[in-house]
């Protein structure tokens, strides 16, 4: 018999190929450059989802891990160190600070990705720009590229998970990791990064045990000539696509265990986050230059995220709760938007 979060969690995944297949088929059968209007509209029904499942946890969390009794809680509290003190409470009251704090740890998660998922987005738009993809194109590479980075991220979640909870020392080279990459960001912010395709090191190895067509054929990923198939520019660029993803999840998970070792709440905040990022990359190519500040933010939150794994019992033993993790979120993501307004970049700087 399938456990109760089994169930939950088959069930989500249905819910989202569901969602993915439907905008494919039928909502984005027509390959087209999306509006910013259309990205937008799209932006807030992925965000609108995103925090509805939020108010869910808020009300009945515990029935994603088949709560039903104080032992049942208290294993689940315990299995997943949510740092929470159920001494004295009733089985109510425990429930409902339980679901708090599962609704806060999954928005803080899901803030920490689309944050972190910006950075990605700026080197996703800088390896259609290098390709020369076409802007029809863009729709069908984004949509099968976050259909592979889903069934990465379940991997890497659930492994990561098994390995932290046999091996808990592994959090402490998550957070040195993440405390790297945040300063390392910071000190190259200002670093112009390019691609050259015909040098990159994917390219080179898929060109040795595939047969790659000269050129783009309309949106496919294949094409058969006489009696080869091979494959097209635009499949190599998808697998770049996929490989960036995979890059950044070394960044971004370990970030969110960072705010739970609740794995279930880790992979439904980070693949809501990912469903996002199509829009949210067709919103920010048309405003790419004007939250110059968010890298500086990115790294902050990294370096924030990494201190968190890095002095994880200390700040338990001082009063750190969850909350104040999603009050410092908030305060990164609203800085460095509001800053980027206020001190846009000068048009020289831009040229």
């Amino acid at each position: 018999m399938f456990n109760t979060e089994t169930i939950f969690l088959v069930g989500f995944i249905v819910f989202v190929i569901s969602i993915l297949l439907l905008d494919l088929l039928v909502i984005g059968g027509k390959s087209h450059m999306v509006s910013f209007k259309e990205a937008a509209g799209w932006t807030f029904v992925w965000v609108t989802l995103a925090l509805s499942f939020g108010v869910f946890l808020l009300f009945y969390g515990e029935k994603m891990h088949g709560i039903h009794t104080y032992d049942d809680l208290l294993h689940v509290v315990t299995k997943f160190d949510y740092g929470i003190d159920l001494t004295g409470l009733g089985f109510d009251q425990a429930i409902e600070l339980f679901r708090k704090t599962m609704a806060i740890n999954y928005i803080s998660g899901y803030l920490i990705e689309e944050i972190l998922s910006v950075d990605n987005l700026f080197v996703i738009i800088m390896i259609l720009s290098a390709f020369s993809v076409r802007e029809e194109a863009y729709k069908p590479v984004l949509f099968w590229g976050i259909l592979g980075a889903i069934v990465l991220r379940f991997l890497f979640i659930f492994i990561g998970a098994a390995l932290i909870h046999k091996f808990e020392w592994i959090l402490y080279i998550f957070g040195g990791y993440l405390v790297y990459a945040g300063i390392k960001m910071f000190i190259n912010r200002t670093k112009e990064e390019k691609i050259e395709p015909q040098n990159h090191p994917l390219v080179k190895f898929l060109s040795r045990f595939f047969r790659v067509f000269p050129k783009y054929v309309k949106n496919n990923f294949f094409v058969r000539r006489k009696k080869y198939t091979y494959i097209t520019p635009l499949f190599i660029v998808l697998i770049m696509v996929e490989f960036t993803d995979l890059i950044f999840a070394t960044d971004s998970i370990p970030a969110i265990f960072s705010v739970t070792r609740d794995q279930y709440v880790v992979f439904f905040s980070n693949i809501f986050a990912i469903l996002g990022l199509r829009s949210m990359f067709f919103l920010l190519i048309h405003v790419v230059n004007k939250f110059h500040y968010l890298k500086i933010g990115i790294s902050i939150l990294l370096v924030f995220v990494g201190i968190k794994l890095l002095a994880h019992s200390w700040l338990v033993a001082i009063g750190f709760k969850s909350i104040h993790s999603l009050y410092f979120i908030l305060f990164v993501l609203f800085a460095s938007v509001a800053l980027s307004l206020m001190f846009p970049v000068k048009e020289e700087a831009k040229a």
